[in-house]
């Protein structure tokens, strides 16, 4: 086994983008705990045992993003199982039925900002602790969206969850630069997963045509996600690039930054 790069935790990782980010870490040499719902655990298993396979330690944290003392036990068990913590990355996340403003409801709102937003800031705070703890240094990174930075019709909760990890990232990350922790956001275009599945064509184009009955903020939707620069569709491993660049000692002088993958949907 060749020497440990350090140790990253991943919410949300028995599949999709979470997964791919497991995986692509664990190539780049980290040791890798692995985290999503107590329901999820035989998928992270399997994610466990191909990591095992590319020579790296790993270990199963599973645990509930919103509930404050179950995101404080995952982080201490992973520094228990593997020897402290160098990324974090709060990945985990939730894309609520597509709704309009008037008649989407207070509970699918509480739900979606419950995973969403609480969920990447109590990440984000039990990492810092037990950062600052170690004194070497770390690398936090949160899931944002496109919708972070544009906003969508039929998208009110998701959006505000979205654009709240932005302003979480850049607090973050003035107050924890001088620990030399650096704080950043990927911002994920349309990426086929399956929580995006009902989302997509059989091609894996973007298509809300059965979930959008408004004419208007149909045609607005397709027309952004269809008029995009690079057609390659998105793809989880797209995502994982970013993060592998953000949690390389490369990218020590980048912080409170949320850098789009999208196809060029969102320009800075």
């Amino acid at each position: 086994m060749s020497i440990s790069k350090g140790i990253a935790l991943i919410t949300g990782s028995a599949q999709g983008i979470g997964r791919s980010i497991a995986l692509r870490l664990a190539r780049d040499g980290f040791d890798i705990a692995l985290n999503d719902l107590p329901n999820k655990d035989a998928k992270l298993e399997l994610v466990a045992t191909e990591i095992e396979s590319l020579g790296r330690q790993v270990c199963v944290v599973p645990a509930d993003v919103t509930v404050d003392k179950q995101v404080k036990e995952m982080v201490d068990h992973a520094v228990s199982e593997l020897g402290g913590l160098d990324v974090m990355v709060a990945n985990a996340g939730i894309v609520p039925t597509l709704a309009s403003l008037v008649s989407s409801t207070a509970e699918s709102w509480d739900h979606t900002l419950s995973v969403n937003a609480r969920g990447p800031f109590l990440c984000y705070k039990y990492a810092a602790m037990q950062m600052i703890e170690q004194g070497r240094g770390g690398r936090i990174i949160g899931a944002s969206s496109v919708l972070g930075k544009i906003a969508f019709p039929y998208n009110c909760s998701y959006a505000a969850s979205k654009f709240a990890v932005r302003g979480l990232t850049q607090v973050a990350a003035l107050e924890l630069g001088q620990y030399g922790i650096t704080v950043n956001a990927y911002a994920p275009g349309s990426i086929q997963t399956p929580m995006t599945k009902d989302m997509m064509d059989e091609s894996g184009n973007a298509d809300v045509t059965g979930l959008v009955d408004d004419p208007y903020s149909r045609k607005w939707i397709m027309s952004l996600l269809h008029n995009v620069p690079i057609k390659h569709i998105g793809q989880p491993e797209d995502i994982a690039s970013i993060v592998s660049y953000l949690a390389s000692k490369e990218a020590h002088f980048i912080t409170g930054q949320c850098i789009s993958v999208d196809g060029g949907i969102s320009m800075n």
